[in-house]
């Protein structure tokens, strides 16, 4: 990957991460409806959960994860998957710690966000 694209890549990866956020920030009550004590509450759990997003950098894919769970994998290069071909950018659900899912469910450069949550690629 040239560095252009690496750049792209990087920007990318931060909109996904950024919206995986925004998702989970979205996720139930409207704070603006909770006594403050809720709203305490849900600010620290949205907080909590904002550094427990990381990425860790593999060989093939960069693995999304969060609290200790696998959210996703996302392709570093173009390649072939069980058989399929992928692409840069590629995001896969998981099927275990070590290892995506088969099938392609978004792509980093993507601006649609209907194929992920805050729990994960969608399925499909």
């Amino acid at each position: 990957m040239n560095k252009e694209n690496k750049i792209k890549y990087v920007e990318a990866l931060g909109n996904l991460m950024g919206g995986i956020k925004k998702s989970y920030a979205g996720w139930g009550s409207d704070i603006n409806d909770l006594d403050e004590s809720a709203k305490n509450i849900k600010l620290k759990m949205i907080d909590e959960f904002n550094k427990n997003l990381d990425i860790r950098s593999g060989r093939k894919f960069d693995k999304i994860v969060t609290n200790g769970s696998v959210w996703g994998f996302v392709a570093k290069t173009n390649g072939v998957l069980k058989g399929i071909p992928y692409f840069v950018g590629d995001v896969f659900k998981a099927a275990g710690w070590r290892a995506p899912a088969k099938h392609v469910r978004g792509s980093i450069f993507s601006s649609e966000t209907n194929w992920y949550s805050w729990t994960g690629p969608r399925y499909l």
